[in-house]
């Protein structure tokens, strides 16, 4: 399955309830995450704000397509918008080139 990795930058002012919110996710948000086929899905916040995230799909397009459509996404994506700069956090993943993988 291929792994994919993003960065996303966090606002520096927002990072400690940035922290708070992703320590209770909604359990709807989780099950929309797993239905949609995010597997082994992980944040990593750096302090100055760079957020790397890192998660495991069989199709990463069509895993994104699937949160789309999810309502609760849109709930999650419209509370988190203000974490970052331009909006939904989900509209603006600068994805990663695998360039090495110890196997």
């Amino acid at each position: 399955m291929p792994r994919i990795c993003f960065t996303l930058q966090v606002k520096p002012d927002r990072l400690a309830e940035y922290r708070r919110r992703h320590e209770t996710v909604w359990p709807e948000m989780l099950q929309a995450l797993h239905d949609a086929g995010w597997h082994d899905y992980s944040l990593f916040l750096r302090d100055d704000g760079l957020l790397v995230g890192y998660l495991v799909t069989d199709d990463f397009a069509a895993a994104q397509a699937a949160m789309d459509h999810a309502d609760v996404n849109a709930r999650w994506q419209a509370e988190m918008a203000g974490f970052f700069e331009g909006g939904r956090p989900d509209r603006q993943f600068h994805q990663l080139t695998e360039v090495f993988h110890l196997d």
